[in-house]
C-alpha cells in the first residue's frame, strides 16, 4: 500500500467539530480531509469505507513498562507494541525499570534498537535517573527516541530510586527535557510500611500508601521544578487533594496526567477484584475517583494513560502483600474511555483531547495527535456503534489476562493505521482480539521530542 490510502464515509474527530467525510493518506501524512466526502480513489489508493465508523487519530500512551530487556515472559518490545495496536494506540513511551535499568545511553541505544526491530508502532523511552549518573542523563538530550527523566521519588517495583534532597536539586539544575515523577514521598512510605505490615487485606494498600504520601511528593517536586524552570510531569494522578491543590499551583512548567484505571475503579473493585488491580500508586476511594473526572474536565490534568505493567496471574497469585503491583492496560484503554464517554461521563472530543492531543502537547512529539492536514497518518477507526464483552483469551499482552475481564465495551478499533499503513485489524463480527497485519519492524519509528 506504500501510505496510499483513502478513508471514505468516516465520522471525523476533528480539532474543532465533528463531522461526515473522507481523509486522504499520500505517503506516511494526512494530505487531505475532505468535510462532507467527495474524495474519488486514485489507482494506486486503498480503500477503506468507513461507514458507521469513527476515525480518530491514533493514541498516544506515555506511561508504559514493556518489560524488555529484562523481563520478557512478561512482556516485550513486539507483543506490548501489537497491544497497542489493537487498541488504537500508535505510540508509546516506555518507562526505564528494566533489568538492567535504563540510566545511560548505551541501554537507550539498545533498547531503541530492539524496537526498530520488533514494534509494530512508533516508540519513545524514558532514561532513569539515580543517585549519580548526571553526566548519563545530559548525554541522552535530544536523542532521537528519548522522551524525558524518569524519576522514582518513592519506592514501587523496580531498584530505582531517589529521594534525597540534595540529590534531586541537582538533577532539577543540571538537566533539560522534561522530567516524569513518580510521586510518594519515600519517608512517609517506610514508616507507614513499618506500621501497616500486620495487615495483609487488601483494602490496608490505599491506607498504607496514603494520600498524604501522594500529596507530599507532589508538593515537592512540583517545589523543585520551580524553583529551578525545570518542565515537570506528575505521572499517575491518584487523589483529589492533590488535583485540588495542582488546580491552583501547577502553573505553565507541570502538568500530570492520570490512569484509566484511577477513573474506573474504586475500593469495591479493590474487594471485588483483589490483587488484579493491585498498583503503585493504589486504587483509592469513589470520591477520588470522581475528583480526577472534574480535574480532567477542567484541565488540570493533561492526559490520560494507563501505566501498563504487566505480570503473570501466577505471581499475582500469591495474594497481598507479596504479589507484584501492576495490571495490563494498554490494549483496553481507547474503548475503556470511548465507553465512558457514551455513558456519559465526557464527550468522544474529549477523549481524542486527552489520549491523543494532551500526549502529544506534553512531550512535544510533533505532527501527532490531531486530524490535520500535513499531520502524521497514525489513525484509528472505531465502532461506536457494538458492544462487545472482553475476557483474558482476548488480549495480545503475553501475561494473557485483563483487569476488566468481563466487562462490556464499545469503541473497539476496526482498523490502526501507523504512518499510513494498516498494522492491526478487526473484521466486523470476527473475533475481538483482530488480526495482526504489519511484520515487527516493518512500520514505527523512534520519535522525536520538542
Amino acid at each position: 500500500m506504500d501510505g496510499h490510502l483513502l478513508i471514505q464515509n468516516a465520522t471525523l474527530i476533528l480539532p474543532d467539530r465533528v463531522v461526515e467525510g473522507d481523509l486522504r493518506v499520500s505517503g506516511a501524512s494526512i494530505s487531505t480531509i475532505a468535510p462532507g466526502g467527495g474524495l474519488d480513489a486514485g489507482s494506486n489508493e486503498a480503500v477503506i469505507d468507513a461507514t458507521g465508523l469513527h476515525l480518530l487519530p491514533g493514541a498516544i500512551d506515555p506511561h508504559v513498562h514493556f518489560r524488555e530487556p529484562g523481563s520478557t515472559e512478561k512482556e516485550d518490545l513486539e507483543s506490548g507494541s501489537r497491544a497497542a495496536a489493537a487498541g488504537g494506540v500508535t505510540s508509546f513511551l516506555d518507562m526505564p525499570n528494566n533489568n538492567p535499568n535504563a540510566t545511560n545511553r548505551s541501554t537507550l541505544e539498545r533498547k531503541i534498537a530492539i524496537a526498530s526491530k520488533k514494534s509494530v508502532t512508533h516508540h519513545g523511552f524514558f532514561i532513569g535517573a539515580t543517585n549519580d549518573n548526571i553526566a548519563d542523563l545530559q548525554s541522552v538530550e535530544g536523542m532521537d527516541g528519548v522522551c524525558g527523566i524518569k524519576i522514582f521519588m518513592g519506592s514501587s517495583t523496580g531498584d530505582l530510586l531517589v529521594h534525597e534532597q540534595k540529590k534531586l536539586e541537582n538533577i532539577f539544575a543540571n538537566t533539560g527535557g522534561i522530567i516524569a515523577t513518580h510521586a510518594e514521598d519515600e519517608e512517609r512510605l517506610q514508616q507507614r510500611t513499618a506500621e501497616f505490615e500486620h495487615r495483609t487485606d487488601i483494602a490496608s494498600h490505599a491506607e498504607c500508601r496514603d494520600v498524604e504520601c501522594a500529596f507530599l511528593a507532589t508538593k515537592r517536586a512540583a517545589s523543585l521544578a520551580k524553583d529551578h524552570d525545570h518542565r515537570l510531569h506528575i505521572v499517575h494522578l491518584t487523589s483529589q487533594k492533590e488535583a485540588d491543590w495542582l488546580q491552583k499551583n501547577k502553573g505553565d512548567l507541570i502538568t500530570t496526567e492520570v490512569c484509566t484505571q484511577h477513573l474506573t475503579f474504586d475500593q469495591d473493585d479493590v474487594e471485588s477484584l483483589g490483587e488484579r488491580v493491585l498498583m503503585n500508586p493504589p486504587i483509592r476511594y469513589t470520591e477520588d475517583r470522581d475528583s480526577l473526572w472534574r480535574s480532567l474536565k477542567d484541565g488540570t490534568i493533561d492526559c490520560v494513560v494507563t501505566d501498563h505493567a504487566p505480570h503473570t496471574l501466577e505471581s499475582k497469585s500469591v495474594g497481598f502483600p507479596k504479589a507484584p503491583a501492576g495490571m495490563p492496560g494498554v490494549e483496553t484503554s481507547l474503548p475503556l474511555m470511548l465507553t465512558h464517554a457514551l455513558d456519559g461521563k465526557c464527550s468522544v472530543s474529549e477523549v481524542v483531547s486527552w489520549m491523543c492531543e494532551g500526549p502529544a502537547k506534553v512531550y512535544g512529539i510533533q505532527n501527532k495527535g490531531s486530524l490535520i492536514e500535513g499531520y502524521d497518518a497514525d489513525l484509528t477507526l472505531v465502532d461506536l456503534e457494538t458492544k462487545r464483552t472482553i475476557t483474558d483469551a482476548d488480549t495480545w499482552t503475553r501475561v494473557g489476562w485483563t483487569p476488566y475481564d468481563g466487562m462490556e465495551l464499545t469503541g473497539w478499533p476496526r482498523y490502526t493505521i501507523v504512518d499510513g499503513e494498516i498494522v492491526h485489524k478487526r473484521e466486523e463480527n470476527g473475533a475481538l482480539r483482530g488480526l495482526p497485519v504489519a511484520l515487527p519492524g516493518s512500520v514505527g519509528r523512534a520519535l522525536r521530542f520538542g
